[in-house]
Formats: structure tokens, C-alpha cells, sequence
């Protein structure tokens, strides 16, 4: 079983609409659909612009096979190959925007990040924390050791009694 969205629609009209959306998506960088949809084209989207960043003839077949239009495969494997060339991942961002009024359904803008006219800036990566070195478990019962009060025995006292 595949784990994806059927949208409400047979799989050969889903298909069709989520090439047709990665191709717009990427020729414009940024297109408004409902968010349903939009999270089903950032996952091709994000596969798409794995291919372009593999460069080679394969990726550039299998790339062809999917989205519509020789400027749109140029572009992946040209400007957005070369934009995310240091990005591990998430080339995509999605923006909830409004409520269509027709049907009431939730909308949002899918984009690209790090291109210009963002609507939003992409966050800067968090730091890592530095690495420690594990414990040794031994060290750590000395340690703990260390800052307990001394033992007092019961059998070695000098109470009279």
C-alpha cells in the first residue's frame, strides 16, 4: 500500500495533476493550491530536485518521465542543482495562507526556499551542541562518590553501650 494522499481522485488523474504542479512549481518557484495537494507535490518536488542534484543521465531520464517541458528539467538540473548543491534536504516550504471561500478549503503556498522574493526567510540552522565524551560508568560511581559525605560504620563505633 502506498502511503500518499488519493486527493479524490483516480490514480491516473492524480498523476497527471501532481506532474502538471511540480512542473509549475518549478518553473514559477511558487504556486497556491490547497495544502492537502501541496503537501503531495513538496514530496515530488523534493525528489525532483534530488535527481537534478545526482546529474546524471538516469536522474535526467527519470526526471523527464515525470514533469512536463525540457525549460523545466533544464532548470532542475541547472539553477536549482546549483542552489541546493549544500543542502541536505527541504527544498521546499509550505505557507498556509487562506480559507477558499467557494468550499472552504485550506490554502497554501508552496515555495522553494533560499530564492529571492521569499515570502518568508529561511530560518538559520540551528547549532549543534558539542559532543561530549561518554562516561565511564566506573568514573561516574566515583564521581558520585566524591560528593557524598563520608560512610560511618555502625559495628566499628566506640559508644559505650
Amino acid at each position: 500500500m502506498g502511503n500518499f494522499r488519493k486527493l479524490g481522485r483516480p490514480a491516473s488523474h492524480r498523476v497527471s495533476m501532481l506532474r502538471t504542479m511540480v512542473s509549475q512549481l518549478v518553473k514559477h518557484e511558487r504556486i497556491e493550491t490547497t495544502v492537502a495537494k501541496a503537501k503531495e507535490v513538496r514530496r515530488k518536488a523534493d525528489q525532483m530536485v534530488q535527481l537534478g542534484k545526482e546529474g546524471t543521465l538516469d536522474a535526467a531520464r527519470r526526471a523527464s518521465a515525470f514533469v512536463r517541458g525540457d525549460d523545466v528539467v533544464h532548470k532542475l538540473f541547472t539553477e536549482l542543482a546549483y542552489r541546493y548543491k549544500n543542502r541536505a534536504g527541504g527544498y521546499t516550504r509550505l505557507l498556509r495562507t487562506r480559507i477558499r471561500v467557494g468550499d472552504a478549503a485550506e490554502m497554501a503556498y508552496i515555495e522553494f526556499v533560499d530564492r529571492e522574493n521569499e515570502l518568508r526567510e529561511a530560518k538559520p540552522a540551528t547549532p549543534q551542541p558539542p559532543q561530549r565524551a561518554p562516561m565511564d560508568p566506573w568514573a561516574k560511581s566515583r564521581a558520585s562518590q566524591q560528593w557524598a559525605g563520608p560512610k560511618i560504620s555502625k559495628g566499628s563505633g566506640s559508644d559505650g553501650l
